[in-house]
């Protein structure tokens, strides 16, 4: 409670709100920077199929953003995620020609780095 002059005007309270809900996004770079930024619809799951369709958008973008690129075989790192791992991504990857980056390949974590 405070003390106020009584011609003082009424405080005005806020409501609180919910914060936003939380937003998933993949993100394709390369050394020159960002090609695609994939976000996810609120209260959709990522699965295979859904990946492989953002797999095909990355496609176009590449070939929009980086003419040439796509002539060279592709690089993707990947982790053992579901939708990553899915015989249909998997199949993906291998109409289109896109590698994997090697598991002994990935780069290591130091003693002491943080998440």
């Amino acid at each position: 409670m405070t003390w106020k002059h009584p011609s003082s005007p009424v405080t005005k309270k806020f409501k609180v709100q919910r914060s936003a809900a939380k937003v998933m996004g993949t993100v394709f770079w390369d050394a020159k920077g960002v090609i695609l930024l994939d976000i996810l619809p609120q209260g959709q799951c990522i699965n295979a199929a859904r990946y492989c369709s953002t797999l095909d958008r990355l496609k176009e973008a590449i070939r929009r953003k980086r003419p040439g690129l796509l002539r060279k075989r592709v690089v993707l790192q990947h982790d053992n995620a579901t939708p990553h791992s899915a015989n249909l991504t998997q199949q993906w990857l291998q109409r289109y020609g896109a590698d994997l980056l090697a598991e002994k390949h990935k780069i290591k974590a130091k003693p002491g780095d943080t998440e």
